[in-house]
């Protein structure tokens, strides 16, 4: 393989120069726009050669052949930003990706950087992908940019402070009543689901307002299926003819939920996350198969409403009161366990879910990590918990978005419970 590296090393800066070099070209300006043009698919692969070619003389006769070569590139890059500047034209999104180039090009034949030629294609192709996918994402990424709010940032900003700086340094150890307050877990566990409500937070701002009560259900669910209930309930209450879609909304929510719970629970203790694969695959196959058999036969144009409102889970005052949740249940839960047995957790859940599955979700994940509560009787307590949850749902359905919506959910949630509850008891 060593006969052969030099090779198979050229061969990937010309793979990452090509792929670079595919999306500039796919960017070339347009004539009527009379713009100055860098360079495309053959511009950007004999940029990642020049770094290969160089680097590899370096090795034969000093660090002055890549230097002379990158300071050539560079002047050359900056007369070519010059240039476009003096037509009012500003931007280095071209000059920065041909740099880049030209170091992946210099990087794949680095072997005493990164020895293994596989791993090093790895991360040369990694780095060419990102890049790319950056690159080719420019409309996207600005309506990304537009869609979220300065608080937004903000916000997001002050969770990564806590997250990166404050989380790492907090003490990992039991602590408080019955041993049951690991601050390091408790940050964890706020962190991950701030994480989850994130990605929907985001994607209900990208694509949730204006793109119907369907789309809007299968993304709240991620961040929120109570708040998609009561929006959705909200729609079909002033507007009658959105009851049946308005309730297609909420069941895909809160199969979404089942599911993202799932996952959720997976990372946070995977033993209690397998147990529940068959209770909550079983709860979201049901509410599945309903939603679309009500899909099949909603009326066409149905389905726009207002966009559900929802709070940046980024917040510090949302993280903040989840974890305040999260440590009252925890003890409680450990609490009532202890004083009552299992009976005790199983009444924490159901009361618990009522108000917020992932609390009482994640408690008995972090219970099970420490051994301070039998396995089955977590899985029961969660089952129990999302219930609860569900029911609760059911009934805002029925109150707030009227009989033709509710009839529609409480029957699907019946369904939900009874195969949840089945799996249960069996076991």
């Amino acid at each position: 393989m060593d006969r052969y590296e030099p090779f198979v090393s050229l061969v990937l800066a010309l793979l990452a120069g090509l792929l670079i070099g595919l999306e500039r070209e796919q960017s070339r300006p347009s004539p009527e726009e009379q713009r100055t043009f860098l360079g495309g698919i053959r511009t950007y692969p004999l940029i990642a050669l020049l770094g290969a070619v160089s680097l590899l003389l370096s090795k034969v006769v000093g660090p002055w052949a890549l230097v002379t070569a990158g300071l050539g590139l560079s002047i050359l890059l900056a007369l070519s930003y010059w240039r476009d500047a003096t037509d009012g034209h500003t931007g280095i999104t071209s000059e920065s990706s041909a740099l880049l180039t030209f170091f992946l090009g210099a990087f794949s034949v680095a072997n005493d950087v990164l020895a293994p030629v596989t791993s090093r294609a790895v991360v040369v192709a990694s780095i060419a992908v990102t890049s790319t996918l950056l690159l080719s994402g420019k409309a996207e990424l600005r309506q990304f940019t537009t869609k979220l709010s300065r608080n937004d940032v903000i916000a997001t900003l002050k969770f990564l402070v806590v997250a990166v700086v404050v989380l790492p340094v907090l003490p990992n150890e039991p602590l408080g009543p019955y041993g049951v307050l690991n601050p390091f877990r408790i940050g964890v566990m706020m962190a991950l689901i701030a994480g989850v409500g994130f990605v929907g937070y985001v994607a209900m701002r990208m694509w949730g307002a204006g793109r119907g009560m369907l789309l809007t259900g299968a993304i709240g669910g991620l961040a929120s299926s109570t708040a998609v209930t009561l929006s959705a309930s909200a729609n079909a209450r002033k507007s009658p003819s959105l009851a049946k879609v308005s309730a297609l909304a909420v069941i895909i929510a809160s199969t979404v939920m089942c599911l993202r719970l799932l996952g959720v629970l997976f990372v946070a203790e995977a033993s209690l996350g397998r147990v529940l694969i068959v209770a909550l695959g079983a709860m979201a196959a049901v509410g599945l198969a309903a939603a679309l058999f009500f899909y099949l036969r909603k009326e066409k144009g149905a389905g726009e409403a207002e966009a559900v409102k929802l709070e940046n889970p980024f917040e510090l005052s949302s993280t903040l009161k989840f974890g305040a949740l999260f440590v009252v249940v925890l003890v409680v839960s450990r609490w009532a366990q202890n004083s009552f047995g299992d009976s005790g957790a199983y009444v924490t859940g159901l009361l618990a879910g009522s108000t917020d599955v992932d609390a009482i979700s994640l408690s008995m994940a972090n219970l099970v990590k420490e051994g301070k509560i039998d396995l089955h009787v977590a899985r029961n307590t969660v089952v129990l918990a999302v219930c609860s949850n569900t029911v609760v749902k059911a009934v805002m359905a029925l109150v707030l978005g009227g009989k033709a919506m509710g009839l529609r959910v409480m029957l699907v949630s019946a369904g939900m419970l009874v195969a949840g509850v089945v799996v249960m008891l069996l076991g």
